[in-house]
């Protein structure tokens, strides 16, 4: 109890300190998102764009631990199917992801690091549905090494880790700038008013007073910097659909669809039953209340 105590107190003392320094964000951009709401569902087509922008893109640094390839196939998946399509042998339940053709097709694009063998080596192998896709990094001081000493997060469940997840990540994808003239930044730093951070850090000698303080009237910018340069370029990832336009906007929306099945594959599936025992609950309310009316009713007060 004590240790909560002064843990508390120290939080109530550090967090004003932090607001009067910085550490504002600019309001996050809202998205139209069809997987929010109660009876919210996930676009299977966004979704399957954005795991093509995740691949060719993001999966450079971040990895999707909790993922396995044959959650792509699963009821609410991306590539989910009821029916196989033509040229797959009768008798194929493709409604399993282990025997989807396009999710065994997606897993043997990847090479799985599997043994050890009789020898006792390890090796490569083409990945198979049930395989987890791959991280980038083989433990988190390659991975600092590779990037500057951040480490990059594993986007499983990053949209469940963040306020305003969905909205947050669009806006920090879309929402690189020019940093402030105030400021100076290191090279391998990048400038996003939708990631927070302490700016007045960063503030050039000349607005600040002999005390290292922002100068009366000096404005601390929105926002914080970042070691990840912008990842998202008009063009840098090839649509097969060519009416979906290859925007820095439209791969920050399908990259968050993905990234909101990924953190909840189930969500329809929760939906529909939580709709149904919702229903279930008033029917059965609505019954108790007629029989408590029906019984008491012919009792003499």
């Amino acid at each position: 109890m004590k240790k909560l105590f002064l843990a508390l107190v120290a939080a109530m003392i550090v967090a004003p300190a932090a607001l009067a320094a910085g550490g504002k964000v600019e309001p996050y951009k809202k998205g139209d998102w069809a997987f929010s709401g109660p009876f919210g569902v996930h676009d299977k087509e966004a979704v399957q764009r954005g795991f093509q922008v995740y691949r060719q893109v993001c999966s450079a640094c971040h990895g999707v631990k909790l993922l396995a390839f044959r959650n792509l196939g699963d009821k609410g998946g991306p590539y989910h199917l009821e029916q196989c399509p033509e040229g797959i042998p009768e008798g194929t339940d493709c409604s399993d992801p282990n025997a989807n053709p396009y999710v065994k097709a997606i897993a043997a694009e990847y090479q799985i690091t599997d043994g050890p063998d009789d020898s006792g080596e390890m090796f490569q192998r083409p990945g198979i549905p049930a395989d987890r896709l791959p991280q980038p990094f083989a433990n988190e001081q390659v991975a600092r090494l590779a990037n500057g000493g951040a480490l990059p997060p594993d986007l499983s469940l990053i949209l469940k880790a963040r306020k305003d997840g969905a909205d947050y990540v669009y806006s920090l994808l879309t929402g690189y700038e020019e940093p402030p003239a105030t400021v100076n930044l290191a090279p391998t730093q990048h400038y996003n008013p939708y990631f927070a951070g302490d700016m007045s850090q960063l503030l050039k000698e000349e607005f600040r007073d002999e005390e290292g303080h922002p100068k009366e009237g000096v404005e601390i910018p929105h926002g914080g910097v970042l070691a990840m340069a912008p990842p998202l370029v008009e063009g840098i990832v090839d649509y097969a659909d060519e009416a979906t336009p290859e925007t820095v906007d439209q791969y920050a929306h399908d990259v968050v669809n993905f990234l909101a099945w990924a953190s909840d594959p189930k969500m329809e599936q929760r939906k529909r039953l939580g709709f149904i025992t919702v229903a279930y609950l008033l029917l059965l309310s609505g019954v108790l209340y007629w029989s408590y009316k029906t019984l008491w009713a012919k009792v003499d007060h």
